[in-house]
């Protein structure tokens, strides 16, 4: 039987409260410090490795986290959404973006069918669709291959599956996968529908409209965007268009598109990129079996997360070293460092990913929680972080941990040697001093270059980016972020806070405003 039960009411979180804090600067300093690097980390899918010795952690403070995982039945509560229970409280619905790569328990039935064969059903219809634009079945009204492929949509519909697309187009370019160019439209800003269409021949280009309920402004107006270009260029847009959306939208069986391909209510926007919000795109950009190849990698790293022993389950120990980090130690934001220019967007996503699910102040049942949520998610890629906002991580007032990420091997595997060494040994050399320097710091006379150390920081490694180790760590994420929500007993699948702005914005363009909200449409000329 599972209980919902808040983290503060759990006797081994008052008793995680007061075991005994770690000294990080001088657990990682000397010998200590390599014996702590080899021995504090836990094997990943795809060759990824999590190394979590620079985090302020013991073997105390791990056995009583792993006490906090088995009172808090987080296991038995991962287990219980990929079997179908209602775990989205909120919206009563199910949970299901883990059934879009494999089947991790029980058959799940939901509006009349088995669910994991939906989802295979929809990469199938991705399938085939992206086969015949590649090899000319599928072309415009001049029998010309399609080479551009555009997604229009906006939040989930958009950071997720940009972030994967930039994450892998140069590997798929030096594998000789990469058949499509991918663009983005999701800002409601005309700005950003018109420099798109600007860069592209909209004759050769397919789009792909994304809207779960076929109703969204912003995408719907993107749409129109198009439609209208498209028209102006003496174009058909029902001829240059496909939607992502659910059976039950008026997207779903409407002339205005080649195909639809459905996805569900039991799938979040922040979790859509291993469904066909992602796949239709990254099919078309880089060929389905690739595609593939990124689904295997999130299934293996999701068949990990369910491992009920904390220490061999990267994706609990990480949310709980974070719970740790957040309840106990006071730390309000968390910084995601990838040391890969193929990563420049994976902090943006997981900026939605984490703080749209976790960013709660009630618990799953509506009621106040008396202890902090979700933190702060923030990011850029490195070494361009570090000539950026590193001083604040450095020397500044707040200790922010850090989650690094970095492969000992480039994708293109072009390099040049300068002073002895190639610019990806210089990259990983960076990775590696920062790490070491966050966690020791450095004595000096000068106060204005002493640094107390004693910050935090875990990385993932892996030897190089691939559809594979994307999956797995896009996985590690989603895995984590479901696991602290867990632990603070909210409901992670859920984003009440992004209506109200939706409502209001609705009733400034209808005119029916008064006070401060028809004074500001006045400043701005509505």
């Amino acid at each position: 039987m599972i209980s919902w039960n808040n983290l503060d009411t759990v006797a081994s979180y008052k008793e995680l409260s007061n075991v005994e804090k770690v000294n990080l600067a001088e657990v990682m300093s000397g010998e200590n410090g390599g014996k702590r690097v080899k021995n504090y980390s836990v094997p990943m899918a795809a060759g990824l490795a999590f190394n979590y010795a620079a985090k302020q952690v013991d073997d105390n403070v791990l056995a009583v986290l792993a006490k906090l995982a088995d009172e808090m039945q987080l296991a038995e509560k991962f287990e219980a959404l990929y079997n179908g229970e209602v775990i989205n409280t909120g919206e009563k619905r199910l949970v299901l973006h883990h059934m879009t790569r494999g089947q991790l328990g029980e058959a799940v039935v939901a509006d009349g069918g088995d669910k994991r064969n939906f989802y295979v059903e929809q990469q199938n219809k991705i399938t085939e669709f992206a086969n015949k634009v590649h090899n000319g079945e599928i072309t415009n009204a001049a029998g010309e291959k399609f080479t551009t492929v555009v997604q229009i949509g906006i939040g989930g519909s958009d950071l997720g599956p940009r972030a994967m697309y930039l994450a892998l187009e140069n590997w798929a370019k030096v594998n000789n996968t990469f058949k499509m160019e991918a663009k983005f439209i999701s800002n409601v800003d005309p700005d950003d529908a018109a420099a798109v269409l600007n860069t592209i021949d909209v004759e050769h280009s397919l789009f792909v409209l994304v809207s779960k309920s076929g109703t969204t402004l912003e995408t719907l107006t993107n749409e129109s965007f198009v439609k209208d270009a498209l028209k102006n260029a003496g174009l058909d847009p029902s001829k240059h268009m496909v939607a992502v959306t659910s059976e039950t939208s008026p997207l779903a069986k409407s002339d205005d598109y080649l195909a639809a391909f459905f996805m569900d209510d039991y799938i979040g926007g922040r979790f859509s990129s291993t469904s066909a919000v992602g796949g239709a795109v990254l099919s078309l950009a880089f060929g389905p079996e690739v595609f593939a190849q990124f689904l295997e990698g999130a299934a293996e790293e999701d068949k990990l997360a369910a491992n009920k022993d904390l220490l061999a389950n990267p994706a609990m120990l990480d949310a709980l070293i974070g719970v740790y980090e957040r309840n106990v130690l006071g730390y309000e934001n968390t910084a995601v460092l990838p040391y890969s220019q193929a990563l420049s967007r994976f902090p943006a996503h997981l900026q939605q990913l984490d703080m749209e699910s976790n960013g709660k102040s009630v618990n799953r049942f509506g009621e106040p929680v008396d202890y902090q949520t979700g933190p702060v998610i923030f990011g850029e890629p490195g070494t361009n972080g570090q000539h950026s906002f590193y001083q604040l991580l450095h020397q500044g007032t707040d200790i922010v941990p850090l989650q690094f990420v970095g492969f000992k091997n480039s994708q293109m595997g072009r390099d040049v040697v300068i002073q002895d060494s190639t610019s990806q040994q210089k990259l990983c050399a960076n990775v590696v001093a920062q790490i070491v320097a966050f966690a020791c710091g450095k004595s000096d006379d000068d106060r204005n270059k002493y640094f107390e150390g004693g910050r935090p920081s875990s990385i993932i490694i892996g030897d190089k980016l691939d559809p594979k180790s994307l999956g797995a760590l896009l996985s590690h994420f989603e895995n984590k972020i479901m696991y602290q929500g867990f632990a603070w007993n909210v409901n992670s699948f859920d984003q009440e806070g992004v209506q109200l702005g939706k409502v209001l914005a609705k009733r400034v363009l209808a005119h029916e405003t008064d006070g401060a909200l028809k004074a500001y449409s006045d400043l701005l000329n509505i």
